[in-house]
């Protein structure tokens, strides 16, 4: 006897936010062809304002299941269960086929698509249909990117005695949060609970450090990679390098310094900052006069050290096997120059709160002071401690760059807590200063985050509700133009100093790193984890894991939870000697014949 055909499949709306969509009318075509399936419903073939209406629908083709297909299905599941209920049905046959959740992104995604669509029409978790093979593991780790979760998640490993390998870009291991003057909402100083982690790092005996490196190839199978990293030429003798400073005392060039977010100058001869792990200068071959025409090599001459200094030194690439490699390689601010309305790079006391940032700290470039920005003889935008003054009135600005449809339309999750730490700064550093805040929505998430926001209310800083539209100059001063929801109407009001509140964004190479590795990027950028409830920290590549803010937007506590969840990941399978290969290492009819296999057992059963 012929069994009827009781299943539909209903693809919503909303399946994909990528431009490289994945082909679903392939998918639909596919799903009609799947045992127990009647029909697949379009948006167009019914009315979800109606759940009298689909219920009608589900009666007359007497349809018992329904599996909803898309990117986000679940928006769909509770008026299908009601019309289900309506139809005499029962609410446990709606079941989802979510693509964002498995990782069907992209057109390359096709037949996982299908897989998942399978699994929900035979009714069985993907995890149980979709088994990979398993390897056995090297016990040695990559970690990409020196910030405090790839800092956090390295020593983790290292603690067990296993072998670690830290690749940093830079010259130093600290990533953004080295540059903090303090941490919300404890105000605890960044550094001292930082620098010693760093410095744990820098000695620990089975911590490999590889600062001023790069990942230039990743080959081989979840648990025995093959890496290339390429180890750029510091031209400064790591093992003797007293880090006197004489040779950036002596060298002529200057550039704009990174770690003070551009606010001050370094030389081409330097240190990242002072408490920088590993300790040593190195040379800038971007602005080095001899690397670039032969000429100078000052350095050279004036360092006491023989031989310590190597101005023709030549990169080196270096071979690694590892068996699992997690990836840590944090975000970059938006770049305020994009939004022209708020006059950044046009009027020098706009800054972004990096910039307001290193002022405050003690160890930044003016000393803790604020100084007026001005451009030097060779046109470079400097805070002179010449120029430093008590600013009366500033003005903080929150989502620059954040929850815009002409940038980036998310939360930075990060930008209301750091923009209420830097008024307490300034109220504390000026207690006379007017100092206005100006936010859309205040996003207080975290734990005592609420009670920060109370506290900073009630030490005089104004806290308005609006968007900001524009800022202008006015004299010697600045106007900022806003909306004021709560006391209703557009407001203006004069400031001596505007700071945006920059947010977050994923690095400009993030995509590439992304293809080398085997895994996948959202719409914004952000690396894809295995899923987002249940599983933040692993991708769909077996043996790699993500940690910290280059997964999304995230404060440092979860950052530092991440990476310890990521070594955590690793240790188990050290601990098994057992690694599985990507789950859509799986092939389509491997699954389905798996669904179909697992389907009938329970039918058994019930």
């Amino acid at each position: 006897m012929e069994e009827k055909k009781t299943t539909v499949v209903y693809f919503c709306n909303s399946l994909n936010g990528n431009t490289d969509v994945i082909n679903i009318p392939e998918v639909i075509a596919y799903s009609k062809n799947l045992t127990g399936v009647y029909k697949a419903w379009l948006p167009d073939d019914i009315s979800l304002s109606d759940p009298e209406q689909v219920a009608g629908k589900i009666e007359k083709d007497s349809i018992q299941r329904i599996v909803i297909a898309g990117s986000n299905p679940g928006m769909y599941k509770s008026l299908f269960a009601k019309s289900m209920v309506l139809a005499g049905n029962s609410p446990d046959d709606v079941f989802l086929a979510s693509f964002t959740e498995y990782g069907a992104l992209t057109r390359a995604d096709t037949n996982w698509a299908k897989a998942i669509v399978a699994c929900a029409v035979y009714g069985v978790p993907v995890e149980d249909a979709a088994i990979p093979d398993e390897h056995p593991v090297n016990h040695e780790t990559l970690v990409i990117g020196g910030g405090i979760a790839g800092i956090q998640a390295s020593l983790e490993i290292a603690a067990s005695e296993n072998q670690v390998y830290l690749v940093e870009r830079s010259g130093t291991i600290g990533g953004h949060m080295a540059m903090f003057d303090k941490t919300f909402p404890t105000l605890d100083c960044a550094a001292c609970i930082l620098t010693p982690k760093m410095v744990e790092v820098g000695q620990h005996s089975h911590i490999k450090l590889m600062t001023y490196s790069e990942v230039q190839e990743v080959r081989g199978v979840p648990g025995n990679f093959t890496v290339k990293i390429l180890t750029k030429a510091r031209r400064m003798n790591l093992a003797t390098c007293i880090g006197c400073g004489i040779c950036a005392e002596k060298c002529p060039v200057k550039t704009p310094s990174e770690f003070d977010a551009n606010a001050s100058l370094r030389k081409a001869a330097y240190i990242p900052f002072p408490q920088a792990v590993p300790n040593k200068y190195l040379i800038d071959e971007s602005v080095c006069t001899y690397v670039l025409n032969g000429k100078c090599g000052i350095c050279a001459k004036v360092c006491p050290v023989p031989d310590c200094i190597d101005l023709d030194e030549k990169d080196e690439v270096v071979e690694i096997t590892v068996g699992n490699i997690i990836v840590a390689t944090g975000f970059q601010p938006f770049d305020a120059n994009k939004i022209e309305q708020f006059g950044y790079g046009k009027y020098p006391n706009v800054l972004t709160s990096l910039e307001l940032e290193r002022l405050l700290n003690a160890s930044g470039p003016t000393g803790g002071a604020i100084a007026k920005r001005v451009q030097d003889k060779k046109g470079n935008w400097v805070f002179p401690l010449e120029e430093i003054y008590s600013p009366k009135s500033i003005a903080i600005i929150h989502c620059i760059g954040s929850r815009d449809e002409n940038h980036n339309k998310y939360c930075s999750k990060v930008c209301c807590m750091y923009s209420l730490k830097l008024a307490h700064l300034l109220k504390e550093k000026f207690p006379n200063a007017m100092i206005n805040e100006y936010y859309i929505d205040m996003r207080a998430f975290g734990k005592g985050y609420e009670e920060f926001y109370n506290r900073i209310n009630n030490e005089g800083v104004n806290i308005i509700r609006g968007r900001s539209a524009k800022v202008e100059e006015n004299g010697d001063g600045l106007i900022v133009r806003s909306e004021d929801i709560e006391g209703g109407g557009l407001i203006e009001q004069e400031a001596d100093m505007v700071v945006l509140a920059v947010g977050l964004e994923a690095n400009k190479d993030a995509a590439k790193i992304a293809e080398m590795m085997g895994i996948t990027v959202d719409a914004d950028g952000w690396f894809n984890e295995y899923n987002y409830v249940s599983d933040p920290v692993d991708t769909f590549s077996g043996g790699i894991a993500v940690a910290g803010v280059c997964q999304g937007p995230k404060d440092i506590p979860d950052s530092v939870a991440q990476a310890s969840a990521a070594a955590s990941k690793v240790l188990q399978r050290i601990a098994t000697n057992k690694i599985k290969n990507s789950l859509k290492s799986v092939t389509l009819k491997q699954i389905e014949d798996k669904s179909k296999e697992l389907s009938k057992l329970m039918e058994e059963q019930s």
